[in-house]
C-alpha cells in the first residue's frame, strides 16, 4: 500500500472495542444495542485483518442467504471504501462474494437456508479459518451453529489463528447463546456487551433519541439502548412467567381442564406436542410438559406420547396433516382429531390465548425459547404488522390448536 493510504486506526473505529480487535481466541462475541458500532467495527476489523494475514479467508453467514447482500457485504463494501483500499479488493454480486486482489483470498457468503453451499466451500488460495455470524440470535438451535463451526477447520500457519465472531443484538435470556458464551468463564471466549454509549460518532439527535426512550419507554431502552439481554417489542405475548409449579396441586383446582395440541414437523422443523391445564376462571394457562423433536415419523410421534402418557388424553392436530392424524389414530392415539382452520382463525387463537396468563413450567425450555422470540412481523419500513413472524412458533401453533378445544365448548379432564 503507498503512504498516502495510511491512516491511524483508532480515529477510524473510536472507542470501546480494543480487546474485542486484537483478540484471537476460537470465540469472539459481541452483543450490542442499537448504534452500538458493532458491525461496522467487526467489518473493519476484517478487511484489516485480510490484508494483514495473507494465507486468511472469511465465511460470512446470516440465516437467509437474501439478507447478506444489504447487511455484512455492504458494511464490508463500506469499510473497504472508509479504509481508501478500494482499488485492491473486487466486490461482485454474482456470486455475492468480496476478493483481495493481490493474493486472491476472498470473503464468502452464505445463508442457512442452504447448508450444503457451507459444507462445500473450497479455497483456491490459504485455508478458511475465520467465520463470521451476523445477527446470530436468529440461529436459535445450537446444533446447527456446532454444524456451521465445523466448517472452520485443517491446519493453519503459525502466524494465523481460527475464530469465530458472533454479533447480534440482545435477545431473550434463553437463548442458547447466553449459556454458551456469556455464562461461562474460557480464555477461547470474549464475550462483550456494547451500547451507543462508546460511539462517539453520534450526534446530539442520535443522543437524545436514546434519552427520550430512557425517559417514555425504559422496557425497551433497557434492550435497545443499554444492550441488555431481553426483547425490545412486538412480542405476540407478553403476559407470561417462568413459575416452577406442582401439576398435582393445579390439576385439582376447580374449574381445570387439560388440553394438548400437536404441530407436525419433520426435516426442518420439529414435531411439537404442546400440553397444558387450563383455569377458566382465573384466565390461567399452565404450560407442565411438551415434545420437541425433529425426524419424528408417525410411529416415532406415537412412541413419544404413549412414552409420556399422553396416548389417551383428547389432542389437537394440525389439520393440513390428515394423513399422518389418521395413522396416528390406527396406531393408537384414539383421541386425535383435527383443528379447525378457516378466515382469520390465526389471529382469533391468539386474541383468544391473550386474555389468559400463561405460566410455563422451567422444564418447558423449547415453549420458554418460543414464547420470549415470538413477535409480530415487520413491513419493509420496519413498522409492525398484525401477522405473526413465521417461526418460533411450533409449540405455540400446537397451543392454538389446543385452545379449541375451550373455544368450542369441549371439557376434558386430566387423567
Amino acid at each position: 500500500m503507498s503512504t498516502q493510504n495510511k491512516i491511524y486506526l483508532p480515529n477510524l473505529i473510536g472507542k470501546g472495542y480494543k480487546d474485542y480487535w486484537h483478540f484471537k481466541g476460537r470465540f469472539r462475541i459481541c452483543k450490542g444495542s442499537r448504534a452500538s458500532k458493532k458491525s461496522k467495527t467487526t467489518a473493519l476489523n476484517f478487511i484489516v485483518r485480510m490484508m494483514q494475514y495473507p494465507d486468511a479467508n472469511l465465511l460470512v453467514v446470516r440465516k437467509t442467504f437474501k439478507t447478506l447482500k444489504d447487511s455484512c457485504f455492504a458494511e464490508l463494501t463500506w469499510a473497504i471504501n472508509i479504509l481508501g483500499v478500494s482499488k485492491y479488493w473486487e466486490c461482485k454480486l454474482s456470486p455475492l462474494e468480496i476478493v483481495y486482489l493481490p493474493t486472491n483470498q476472498k470473503i464468502y457468503f452464505r445463508g442457512l437456508d442452504d447448508p450444503l453451499k457451507i459444507t462445500s466451500i473450497t479455497t483456491e488460495k490459504g485455508v478458511l479459518c475465520w467465520l463470521w455470524i451476523e445477527e446470530a440470535y436468529e440461529i436459535d438451535n445450537e446444533e446447527d451453529f456446532d454444524i456451521l463451526q465445523e466448517s472452520i477447520r485443517g491446519k493453519v500457519s503459525k502466524e494465523l489463528f481460527k475464530q469465530i465472531t458472533l454479533t447480534f443484538n440482545p435477545w431473550n435470556e434463553k437463548h442458547w447463546i447466553k449459556k454458551r458464551f456469556f455464562d461461562k468463564k474460557d480464555e477461547d471466549i470474549l464475550a462483550i456487551t456494547t451500547n451507543y454509549m462508546i460511539n462517539e460518532w453520534l450526534d446530539n439527535s442520535d443522543k437524545k433519541m436514546f434519552e427520550d426512550m430512557k425517559k417514555n419507554n425504559p422496557r425497551r431502552y433497557q434492550v435497545a439502548g443499554l444492550g441488555n439481554w431481553g426483547v425490545t417489542e412486538g412480542l405476540v405475548y407478553e403476559n407470561f412467567y417462568e413459575m416452577n409449579f406442582n401439576i398435582n396441586d393445579i390439576k385439582n383446582k376447580q374449574h381445570i381442564v387439560s388440553i394438548f395440541g400437536l404441530d407436525f414437523g419433520y426435516t426442518n422443523d420439529p414435531t411439537a406436542l404442546f400440553c397444558g391445564l387450563v383455569d377458566l376462571t382465573n384466565k390461567e394457562i399452565y404450560v407442565f410438559d411438551e415434545l420437541y423433536k425433529k425426524a419424528l415419523t408417525n410411529f416415532k410421534i406415537y412412541e413419544e406420547i404413549l412414552k409420556l402418557g399422553y396416548n389417551n388424553e383428547v389432542i389437537i392436530a394440525d389439520s393440513a396433516e390428515p394423513k399422518s392424524i389418521a395413522e396416528l389414530k390406527e396406531l393408537g392415539i384414539n383421541k386425535i382429531r383435527p383443528a379447525k382452520k378457516g378466515k382469520d382463525s390465526l389471529n382469533n387463537g391468539i386474541q383468544f390465548i391473550q386474555d389468559f396468563k400463561i405460566i410455563i413450567n422451567p422444564k418447558c425450555k423449547n415453549f420458554l425459547n418460543e414464547i420470549c422470540n415470538y413477535t409480530w412481523s415487520k413491513n419493509e419500513i420496519g413498522k409492525l404488522t398484525n401477522k405473526p413472524i413465521d417461526n418460533y412458533n411450533h409449540l405455540l401453533d400446537a397451543m392454538r390448536y389446543a385452545i379449541q378445544s375451550i373455544n368450542d365448548g369441549d371439557r376434558f379432564s386430566f387423567k
